[in-house]
């Protein structure tokens, strides 16, 4: 099997729906930017891109038709690069960068651009005329909400409020330092809007303090102990990721980040869906042949300070590896561009910290895991 590596890692800022800077960007537009960005960036050959792969959780709408296409002809890529867009709710752009690491395993083309996508502004959750299965309904939690799957876990693993307050506050820290040191400047494609031009991230809240998240409300069951502090916020955004054979990385001088070493997905029950990266995780670490102890970087989806939590304990990961730059608890959790962003995120923060070996998981809705193991390249 050829070696695929991550050619590149772009994003747009993320802001917060419905009163963000981003909530009157059309979800297609912001996709065809980021694309754009990420061409530029690495230097790549748009002919030369066999396929767009765009992750999108709730395609329809503005967000909807086959966006994939549609995103690659606004951001103006040759006529020849085809385009798909795939749903694994908040895992659609990881499952992106898997699809196209099997395409390359077939020998079905050489670069791929994968991608993901969310206005969660111009696109509600649950889509805009949900219809669940009544059997499914009244049998299964398939439909449960995610913060209910949040106070679960809390539940399930003994995970206090005062210790979600701390990991939220931990996060918003890291992610506001990574901030004020330029860390992010390099990572994020600067969106064109109506109302100008919009370059830096607008979820993270530097001032928050575990004195303030403690005077929230629970924002799922008045008796639990899930807020909005201790979730990642509702976020528009978008994310891209360069996937290339390393030869053709390579010979065309283009930024290698790290190896693709192995991939995971796995099932978990969907009222505790939030613990899906832990089998994910487990299978993707075995398959590598490596364990968490030879991770140097890990880029664990922060859906919920719980989850979070309880992945940490029993995958038995550093903190101190964990989010290094602060995760969707601060930054925001734009359902369908995460999987890219911490795929790149963590695949750049390899090549920026050193180490041989990165971990990029998230929980999935209805629940699922899924993960990616990177390798440094020398």
């Amino acid at each position: 099997m050829q070696s695929v590596v991550i050619a590149g890692y772009a994003r747009s800022p993320f802001h917060l729906a419905n009163k963000g800077a981003l909530a009157r960007v059309r979800p297609d537009d912001l996709m065809a930017q980021v694309i754009r960005g990420l061409i530029q960036k690495t230097g790549v050959e748009a002919a030369d891109v066999e396929d767009v792969i765009v992750g999108c959780a709730f395609p329809e709408g503005e967000q909807g038709l086959n966006m994939a296409r549609l995103s690659g002809l606004l951001a103006d890529l040759p006529l020849t690069v085809g385009g798909m867009t795939v749903n694994r709710f908040c895992g659609s752009s990881m499952s992106s960068v898997q699809i196209a690491m099997g395409q390359i395993a077939i020998g079905a083309g050489e670069v791929f651009i994968c991608a993901g996508v969310e206005s969660m502004s111009r696109v509600p959750m649950m889509g805009f005329n949900p219809l669940p299965n009544p059997e499914l309904a009244r049998k299964s939690s398939a439909y449960m909400s995610m913060g209910e799957t949040a106070e679960n876990v809390a539940t399930k693993y003994q995970i206090g409020r005062g210790e979600q307050e701390a990991f939220a506050v931990e996060s918003q820290k890291r992610a506001a330092a990574a901030r004020d040191a330029g860390k992010f400047a390099d990572e994020i494609v600067p969106i064109q809007t109506k109302a100008g031009v919009v370059s830096e991230d607008g979820a993270i809240r530097a001032e928050t303090s575990a004195e303030g998240l403690s005077g929230l409300k629970p924002a799922f069951d008045a008796q639990g102990s899930v807020t909005a502090g201790t979730s990642s916020p509702v976020t528009d955004g978008a994310a891209a990721v360069l996937v290339t054979t390393e030869d053709y990385a390579k010979v065309h001088g283009l930024p290698i980040l790290a190896r693709i070493k192995s991939v995971s997905v796995s099932g978990c029950a969907p009222q505790t869906m939030g613990l899906g990266p832990i089998l994910s995780s487990q299978k993707a670490l075995q398959r590598a042949g490596i364990g968490v102890n030879d991770l140097s970087v890990v880029e664990l989806n922060e859906a919920f300070a719980s989850q979070a939590l309880a992945c940490i304990r029993d995958l038995g990961l550093d903190t101190a590896k964990t989010n290094i730059d602060g995760g969707a608890i601060a930054l925001g959790h734009p359902l369908g561009a995460t999987g890219a962003r911490i795929v790149g995120k963590a695949a750049s923060l390899l090549k920026r910290e050193g180490g041989q070996y990165a971990l990029a998981t998230q929980c999935i809705g209805g629940g699922q895991g899924i993960a990616t193991v990177l390798e440094a390249v020398d």
